[in-house]
């Protein structure tokens, strides 16, 4: 019989410092009404200085770790979704995996999906259980996603914030992760992207121009369309019913865009987990954030069924249909 991948713990980590609209008031041409009203968002969490990634990732997988009852030692699968690793390699994951003691010889790598990249790496881990490659996996998203802000352009600056969120998945022959489905259309490169890096345009990179770029409306009206679409997928996939979903655990990006989803899923937003206005987008770290906070104030609970969805720069999109 092929197992399945369970949730066992979840975790999360925020920074200490805390940026609200009425700070970013005093720094870029905005206000909080403004940025309320467009996106929800009241304050966000920024890393200081001498925070890395790793850091914030290793807070929240010893919680998880701890919720799960497990040692580090006998997780045998690291997967860390980042766009902000601490190095160009070794990855985060094996950073990470150093600094917990966990199982040395188990893999360890990151994945880069931007906003979607926990879901991805989700949807990978799924896949090492189910064929019996791994038992227990770390999976965590983790972003210190104010390092590659633009302080100076006020439509990508007031949305995103930094922090981690993790899960410990264990085998288990009680459902959990029911089905992942990962998609991507780079066509749309454009519209949402940090334009220089190591192979392209090192020099500007260098020069600090390393930042993003959005076209938000463009960005809006896609993400918005596709994550109806895999409503409808995930749905269907599992013969399940608009009603059979218990909690929505959508990425935290924008409020309208929330709305929108739940919408679609005839969904009242009591039953949908809201994070936004208290975190801002940490990228990869929404989903599993917005997932930890749920699972801790007691709203979702054992056997629950739950959806995840995310859409990020590349384009890329999925979703996690779970029995948490």
């Amino acid at each position: 019989m092929t197992p399945y991948a369970r949730i066992t713990g979840t975790g999360g980590y925020l920074p200490t410092r805390v940026l609200s609209n009425h700070d970013l008031e005093r720094m870029v041409d905005t206000t909080d009404e403004w940025i309320t009203e467009r996106t929800g968002i009241k304050k966000r969490h920024i890393a200081e200085p001498d925070e890395s990634t790793c850091d914030l990732a290793e807070a929240a997988a010893r919680r998880a770790l701890e919720m799960a009852g497990r040692r580090p030692d006998e997780v045998d699968l690291i997967i860390v979704a980042t766009t902000t690793p601490d190095r160009i390699f070794p990855s985060t994951a094996c950073l990470l995996q150093a600094r917990l003691g966990a199982n040395t010889g188990a893999p360890a790598f990151d994945i880069q999906a931007v906003c979607t990249g926990f879901v991805y790496a989700l949807g990978v881990a799924d896949k090492f259980i189910r064929t019996g490659s791994a038992r227990c996996a770390l999976v965590i998203g983790a972003e210190t996603f104010s390092r590659i802000l633009d302080w100076t352009d006020r439509t990508t600056c007031v949305l995103f914030g930094d922090g981690a969120g993790a899960v410990v998945l264990e085998a288990d022959y009680e459902a959990g992760i029911l089905s992942t489905h990962l998609h991507a259309d780079g066509r749309y490169e454009s519209l949402l992207n940090v334009p220089y890096g190591i192979s392209e345009g090192q020099d500007r990179l260098i020069a600090g121009e390393g930042k993003v770029r959005m076209r938000g409306s463009e960005v809006f009206k896609i993400a918005v369309n596709t994550l109806g679409r895999i409503v409808d997928e995930s749905l269907t996939a599992n013969g399940l019913d608009k009603s059979d979903i218990d909690w929505l655990v959508p990425h935290q990006a924008n409020i309208r865009i929330i709305n929108a989803t739940a919408r679609k899923l005839s969904m009242p937003m009591d039953r949908v987990v809201v994070t936004v206005d208290q975190h801002g987008n940490t990228s990869a770290a929404s989903v599993p954030l917005a997932f930890d906070v749920a699972v801790r104030d007691g709203r979702i609970r054992r056997d629950e069924l739950v959806l995840m969805e995310a859409f990020g720069g590349g384009f890329t999109w999925g979703s996690a249909v779970l029995r948490f």
